[in-house]
């Protein structure tokens, strides 16, 4: 059978994408499933995180988010039987491809997938609904009564989100990156207290959030980014709020939850934050499946999150699922554009 993996390069733009034919084991070692994948979800490759974990192959494989029909259980399995629906991350370490008709993978990294909730729906926003649920519950601590600022709403990542958070009592204030998305975002349902269309002037973020708050400021920030200079070119980077700005939305006790991995704070952010007893932390989407230390919290979110996106409180944006023979062009639009999405349907 075919699968879809990675060749890396020098730079990111000689990073290939390549289908190749791989072989799975006659006999599954004791905890293993053996899984006919039905949908893949493809998300950009993060070759810097493989490389310091010491990850090192000469081709990766790619798609991990899947979902799929259980054929067969290794001997020690508890938790699944053949022709059961599963959905899941494959680990960092996988040597599967996610692509391939059929995979194995630890019963430890799959749950059960409700039967009325579409494999191509979860295969896609699997991972960025786990990123929000890590984000708004782990990292924020996030309550009823809370107010939460989330940086470009209309994005995957962002109207989990924005969802998430609604469902639990939560005020939510956010940012639209074009006409479009602002209408999107303000006929969303729950709605939100405030979209700011920072695609007019990005400088309205402040004082509209402190306005909202009566000058208490917010108490999440989650952003998609952040400029380190205000002089920082490009059309997307302008669209990005600076990071004293995030700093001073955020209230007394603040939480920011941050995916720049390379954020640099000054000494007067450092001193802005300890005058508000404010916290940074950073959202790293492999941390679960990195170490298995949390593994059972791990299972309970994945299984949280597959419940709502089939009872409606997580409803993502249908992405149109991409037929197999297009995954190797799909994946290298995916890996230049970081923040897109796809689908492969099997």
């Amino acid at each position: 059978m075919k699968g879809l993996y990675c060749k890396a390069g020098v730079s990111d733009a000689e990073t290939k994408f390549i289908i190749q034919e791989t072989t799975l084991p006659e006999v599954l070692d004791s905890h293993q499933v053996r899984v006919q994948v039905k949908a893949c979800g493809l998300s950009a490759v993060d070759l810097k995180l493989l490389d310091d974990l010491g990850i090192q192959r000469d081709f990766i494989p790619v798609g991990r988010e899947v979902a799929g029909v259980v054929l067969q259980v290794g001997p020690n399995v508890a938790f699944f039987q053949p022709e059961d629906e599963v959905v899941g991350i494959l680990p960092l370490d996988s040597p599967c491809s996610g692509l391939c008709d059929t995979i194995d993978v630890d019963e430890h990294y799959i749950v059960q997938k409700p039967e009325k909730l579409s494999s191509v729906c979860v295969a896609g926003a699997l991972r960025d609904a786990l990123c929000a649920y890590t984000a708004l519950h782990t990292h924020a601590h996030m309550a009823a009564g809370h107010t939460l600022l989330v940086l470009d709403g209309a994005s995957s990542f962002g109207l989990m989100c924005i969802q998430l958070a609604c469902y639990h009592g939560v005020k939510v204030f956010t940012t639209s990156h074009s006409q479009q998305q602002h209408t999107f975002l303000e006929q969303l349902r729950p709605s939100v207290g405030l979209v700011i269309p920072v695609y007019k002037d990005p400088s309205d973020l402040l004082p509209l959030v402190l306005e909202e708050t009566g000058g208490l400021g917010v108490d999440i920030v989650i952003d998609s980014g952040a400029r380190l200079q205000e002089n920082e070119e490009g059309d997307e980077m302008k669209l990005l709020p600076h990071k004293h700005d995030i700093i001073s939305v955020l209230g007394v006790g603040g939480h920011w939850v941050t995916s720049h991995q390379g954020l640099q704070l000054d000494p007067p952010d450092c001193r802005l934050l300890y005058l508000k007893s404010a916290s940074v932390t950073f959202l790293n989407p492999e941390v679960w499946t990195a170490s298995s230390a949390q593994q059972g919290r791990y299972l309970h979110i994945l299984k949280d999150i597959v419940e709502k996106m089939s009872t409606g409180v997580l409803r993502p944006q249908p992405e149109e699922a991409v037929p197999l023979y297009e995954a190797t062009v799909t994946m290298e639009t995916v890996q230049r554009n970081q923040k897109k999405k796809a689908v492969i349907q099997l």
